[in-house]
């Protein structure tokens, strides 16, 4: 039996995932208590300039990483997405839940596709991602920064302040909000962001009895698809300074793979593809970001 001291963001969505990992650990029956933890991070702090400006994703990680050292805490519980493709010396992901619906959701009233939005509309978003491949099919529109919670960027596009915003459906389906999509957005016109929907779960790495009370939590397919994606983006030295979108997912026996390199007004895409083994899943992720980076490597902005 053991009490688990489980840190998390303080947003709705984080508590919510938080609260998942909670019940996960507590219905496998061995006796184990949680409790939440919320630890307020940098990233949470600065919403009015793009993640891209104050130090990118890390920023949503790092006190949660600091409490997790100095035994705060048992485990943290990440969107897998903001966390870093190289953990600091001492830390590990010890397991990946279930992902959930990976796409993009288009939030526009009546509006069903990007191709609906009407010409110069304006979209909030602080994703350089987004923005390069919403730029790159659609020129015209006006792409404006957007941060803070689910709520207030919904908010902004019912008050008409906003023709449009995206989210992740992910997010969406977990907040019990998946109505509030006007669509999804399908990944072959819209690459997800690195591990978009995978939950992941990070301990101190000589936390031999938390490990093994999170490994059940472990979902394989997850895991394998979210190792071929960060490994692209480990190849691309990605950051939140550059659009790089990717995406895994079984076909068969087989692992397909898709990976996306923008500049950052979306003048220029570069794509890889691979299919393979899934135990092949690091290098396939890590081949496709090295064909890129030989084709666009020579840019400065990379």
């Amino acid at each position: 039996m053991k009490h688990l001291k489980i840190g998390t963001r303080g947003s709705p969505l984080a508590r919510v995932q938080a609260s998942m990992v909670a019940a996960a650990l507590q219905a496998q029956g061995d006796g184990t208590t949680t409790e939440l933890v919320i630890i307020k991070t940098t990233g949470d702090h600065v919403l009015d300039r793009p993640l891209s400006e104050i130090g990118g994703k890390g920023l949503f990680t790092k006190e949660i990483e600091e409490a997790l050292f100095d035994g705060r805490i048992d485990l943290a519980v990440h969107s897998l997405k903001d966390v870093a493709t190289v953990l600091p010396d001492g830390l590990e992901l010890a397991a990946v839940l279930p992902r959930e619906d990976p796409r993009d959701a288009l939030i526009a009233g009546s509006a069903r596709r990007l191709a609906d939005l009407p010409n110069g509309a304006v979209v909030g978003s602080a994703s350089l991602r987004r923005r390069a491949q919403l730029l790159a099919a659609r020129p015209d529109l006006q792409v404006v920064n957007l941060r803070g919670s689910v709520d207030t960027r919904l908010g902004k596009v019912a008050k008409g302040e906003l023709h449009a915003t995206l989210l992740a459906m992910a997010g969406l389906k977990r907040l019990g909000k998946p109505e509030a999509a006007s669509a999804p957005i399908d990944t072959a016109e819209l690459l997800p962001a690195v591990a978009q929907g995978a939950i992941a779960i990070e301990i101190r790495s000589d936390d031999f009895p938390t490990r093994e009370l999170v490994a059940a939590l472990d979902d394989r397919p997850t895991a394998t698809a979210v190792t071929a994606e960060r490994s692209f983006l480990r190849a691309l030295d990605g950051s939140c300074q550059t659009p790089i979108a990717a995406f895994a997912r079984f076909d068969g026996e087989d692992l397909r793979f898709d990976g996306l390199l923008a500049t950052p007004d979306g003048d220029r895409l570069w794509r890889a593809k691979r299919l393979g083994a899934p135990s092949d899943a690091a290098r396939l992720g890590a081949d496709a970001g090295a064909e890129i980076r030989a084709d666009a490597g020579s840019l400065a902005w990379l």
